[in-house]
C-alpha cells in the first residue's frame, strides 16, 4: 500500500494504482477525515505539537535546524510503537513542501519499489520523500534497492523501525543515514495529548464535551506503557461506549485495564533489553529487580523455558561455587517448566530466581576457563607430562607411560605432590565469597601439604 500527498488523484492512480489519502496543499498538509482514528486525526500538524520526544525538538538540536533550513539526506526514526516515528516524517514532510509517498514494507515488493523510484528520477522539483515504515521488514535486497536513488538525492529516505538499525538495517544504508532515537513517551506526554483531544473540536472529541480528571488520563496513560497511538484510539472506544454518560471515569477504565497486555514482542527489542535487565539483576543481587523483569516476561508471552536456559548459565556464570547448589536448583527448575507448564511454572521460575538472585556471587569459573582459553592461545599446547598418560597396553609401557605417577590415595587428604602440568600455570582464583571460601582456605593447606610431602622424600608408584 503506498500513499503520496502534492499529487492528484488521477496521477496517483496513474503512477501507482494506489489510493488516495487526502488532498495535499502546497506545504504537503492532508486534512484528516472524520471516519478516521483519533490517533490518526491528532497526528501533529508541526514539530511544535510533537510532545515527549524534547531530546530531538528543542530549539537549537539538530533535527529542527535539518527541517527549517531543508537541508537533509536520509533520516531513520528508532523507538517503540506509538512515540512518534510517523509524525514525525509528516510533519517533515509538510514543513518542507516535500512530495510525500509513504509505503509499509510488510505490504510492499521489489516491483512497487522500483515504480515508486523510478517515478522520483522523472520528478526531481518535487522533491519526494520516502517514508518506510518498518523499514526492518525489507531484507538485504530491498534495502539495497533504495541505495542508488538515496546516493543520487532521487528520494529523501525516511526510515521508521522498532527494531535496533544496527542488526536489521544494511550497514551501507545505516552509513548514508542520520539516525534519530525516540524513547517511550512519559505519563505526562501522553495525557497531555489525551487532554487536546478531549478539547479539540475539530480534530478530537471537543465536540461531545466529555470531561476528564487529570487522574483519570494520567491512570489511562499509565496502562498504555507510553504507546500514544494506543492510548488516543482506546479514549475513543471509551468515549463512545458512553452510553448517555459525559464523564470519562476510573469505572470506564476498569473494561480496558482488564484486556491491557504488556508491550513484549518476542525476538525483538524489548525482549532483549528485557532479558538484559533480568540477567544482570540477578547477578547484582536485587531480588525485587529480578522479580519485576521475570513478571514482565512472563505477563509478555515469554517461553519459560527461555528464562529457565537463562538461569541456568547464572548459576554457572556468575554464582559457580559460592553456592554449588544454585546449579542443581536451576537444572531442576528447567526440567520442571518443561513437565508442569504454565501457569504453575511461574512459581518455579520465581523460586530460582530468588534463590540466584540472593546467593552469594562469583565468576571463578568464567575467569579460569578464560585464562586456560588464553594460555591456549598465546603459548604452545603443552604435552601431556609422561607420569599423567595412559600406560594400557605394552606399547605405552615401553614407552615409559604412567612411570612415576603417584597415587593421590596413598597421601595424607588425598594430595600427592607431583605437578599435573609441565609449566605450571595458575589460572582458578577462588573468591572469597560464600562456600567459596572453603576452597580457598582448602587448597592453600594442599599446597602446604605437598611441600611436606616432597621434604619429607615420600612417594609412591604405582
Amino acid at each position: 500500500m503506498v500513499e503520496t500527498s502534492n499529487m492528484s488523484a488521477t496521477d496517483q492512480s496513474d503512477f501507482f494504482g494506489g489510493e488516495t489519502v487526502g488532498r495535499a496543499s502546497s506545504s504537503g498538509e492532508v486534512a484528516p477525515g472524520a471516519h478516521q482514528p483519533l490517533a490518526a486525526r491528532m497526528r501533529p500538524q508541526s514539530l511544535a505539537e510533537i510532545v515527549g520526544q524534547e531530546q530531538l525538538t528543542a530549539p537549537g538540536s539538530l533535527l529542527p535546524q535539518l527541517i527549517s533550513t531543508d537541508r537533509f539526506g536520509s533520516l531513520l526514526f528508532y523507538g517503540p510503537p506509538g512515540c512518534g516515528k510517523t509524525s514525525f516524517a509528516e510533519v517533515i514532510a509538510r514543513e518542507t513542501g516535500s512530495r510525500f509517498v509513504r509505503v509499509n514494507a510488510v505490504m510492499s515488493n521489489v516491483a512497487e519499489l522500483r515504480e515508486i523510484l523510478g517515478v522520483a528520477r522523472k520528478m526531481p522539483e518535487s522533491r519526494t520523500l520516502l517514508f518506510i515504515d518498518e523499514l526492518h521488514r525489507f531484507n538485504k535486497s530491498q534495502q539495497d534497492l533504495l541505495l542508488p536513488d538515496v546516493e543520487e538525492g532521487s528520494v529523501r529516505l525516511i526510515g521508521a523501525t522498532t527494531h535496533n538499525p544496527g542488526f536489521y538495517v544494511n550497514p551501507p544504508l545505516l552509513s548514508r543515514s542520520h539516525l534519530f532515537r525516540l524513547e517511550p513517551l512519559s505519563t505526562e506526554a501522553v495525557a497531555t495529548v489525551l487532554r487536546r483531544a478531549l478539547d479539540d473540536d475539530e480534530r478530537g472529541l471537543g465536540e461531545r464535551k466529555i470531561a476528564a480528571t487529570d487522574e483519570v488520563l494520567a491512570d489511562f496513560a499509565v496502562l498504555c506503557d507510553g504507546d500514544l497511538r494506543r492510548a488516543l484510539n482506546a479514549l475513543e472506544v471509551v468515549a463512545l461506549s458512553l452510553d448517555g454518560k459525559t464523564e470519562i471515569t476510573s469505572a470506564e477504565l476498569e473494561s480496558f485495564a482488564r484486556e491491557r497486555r504488556i508491550r513484549y514482542d518476542a525476538n525483538e527489542d524489548e525482549h532483549y533489553d528485557t532479558i538484559s535487565a533480568f540477567i544482570k539483576s540477578c547477578r547484582g543481587g536485587d531480588p525485587d529487580a529480578a522479580m519485576y523483569w521475570l513478571a514482565k516476561m512472563l505477563a509478555g508471552g515469554e517461553d519459560p523455558r527461555f528464562i529457565a536456559r537463562r538461569l541456568v548459565i547464572l548459576a554457572s556464570e556468575d554464582i559457580g561455587l559460592a553456592d554449588p547448589f544454585a546449579l542443581p536448583l536451576a537444572v531442576s527448575a528447567h526440567q520442571a517448566a518443561e513437565f508442569v507448564g504454565l501457569p504453575e511454572a511461574e512459581l518455579t521460575l520465581a523460586h530460582a530466581t530468588l534463590h540466584i538472585a540472593c546467593a552469594p556471587k562469583s565468576n571463578s569459573a568464567t575467569l579460569a576457563l578464560a585464562a586456560a582459553k588464553q594460555a591456549l592461545k598465546s603459548a604452545p599446547v603443552q604435552p601431556v607430562p609422561m607420569h599423567l598418560r595412559d600406560k594400557g597396553g605394552q606399547a605405552s609401557k615401553r614407552a615409559g607411560h604412567g612411570k612415576g605417577y603417584q597415587y593421590s590415595h596413598d597421601f595424607p587428604e588425598g594430595i600427592a605432590p607431583q605437578g599435573y602440568l609441565e609449566t605450571p600455570l595458575s589460572l582458578y582464583k577462588p573468591s572469597a565469597n560464600g562456600l567459596e571460601s572453603r576452597i580457598a582456605d582448602r587448597l592453600a593447606r594442599w599446597q602446604a601439604l605437598k611441600g611436606d610431602v616432597k621434604n619429607n622424600g615420600t612417594s609412591a608408584d604405582t
